[in-house]
């Protein structure tokens, strides 16, 4: 299915594309790919993976099991040069890891990858749980990010990519419009390396702010859960459409700005701009 579905993402990110900037495409175009750790060949990981792969980034599976049959046939669909090696052996050869691990095996997984000073680590991770009444609710008093980049100081963490169901990675298309993904991260240019990788699987990156901004991103991945175990037979994506409204009413009578509102990170344009003030 995911096979199928992902030959359907190339029309789809055709008409997405055309409305991305061009300076913006130049950026990615320009940008060298690098290698790319998956650690973790779940539903979210396989997906990343192959998409990854396809767009020109070296991709190795970090497996508990790297020689297992299922690995081996992830690795052959993937094609595009990918392999397969241990968690930390994948972790320590590539520039950028994502990890779609689920909790609480990711603490295992996060805290024993060695070395990632430098690098950049995109933690994709809902921790949740179902509550007494059914509805999901956090496992962590803080966010999985912010754990992470605390087990992994030298490392550039970024939050995002976990408010979007898999088969939205395997085809955009999926849904009638764009799909939003939040990122949060301390360190600017990791977030916005992550932003257009994002572009290019054809999503829409927005700016959430430092990492403790993660513990929101993962709130609005638990919400996203809620009409599953709700047995609903239509779900959501988040989609977040500009507007100016508040900064035609408030203009510059805000109470506190935030310390980096005059240097947020630059992501393309996937959206016209807003209606102007009147």
């Amino acid at each position: 299915m995911k096979l199928i579905l992902i030959s359907f993402w190339f029309t789809a990110f055709t008409l997405f594309g055309c409305s991305q900037s061009d300076r913006s495409a130049e950026s990615v175009a320009a940008q060298p790919k690098e290698t790319i750790a998956m650690i973790g060949t779940g539903d979210m990981g396989d997906s990343l993976g192959v998409r990854l792969a396809e767009l020109g980034y070296t991709v190795i599976y970090g497996s508990r099991s790297p020689d297992t049959d299922r690995v081996r046939a992830l690795v052959a669909m993937t094609g595009n040069g990918a392999s397969a090696a241990t968690q930390v052996e994948a972790a320590q050869r590539a520039d950028i890891i994502f990890l779609p691990i689920n909790w609480p095996a990711m603490e295992t997984a996060a805290r024993n990858l060695g070395n990632l000073d430098g690098k950049i680590v995109v933690d994709i991770s809902i921790p949740w749980t179902q509550g007494d009444d059914g509805y999901p609710e956090s496992m962590l008093e803080t966010s999985s990010a912010e754990l992470i980049q605390k087990w992994n100081p030298g490392a550039k963490v970024v939050k995002g990519l976990g408010t979007a169901g898999s088969m939205i990675i395997d085809n955009p298309a999926t849904v009638d419009g764009p799909v939003t993904i939040p990122l949060a991260s301390d360190h600017r240019d990791a977030k916005e390396r992550v932003a257009q990788i994002v572009n290019e699987l054809g999503l829409d990156p927005v700016d959430f702010g430092p990492l403790r901004m993660a513990s929101s991103i993962e709130a609005l991945a638990i919400i996203y859960m809620i009409p599953l175990l709700q047995r609903r037979t239509e779900e959501w994506e988040f989609y977040f459409r500009r507007n100016a409204d508040w900064v035609c009413q408030w203009q510059d009578h805000w109470s506190t700005p935030v310390f980096d509102a005059d240097e947020l990170a630059e992501m393309a344009d996937s959206q016209d701009p807003p209606v102007p003030c009147p």
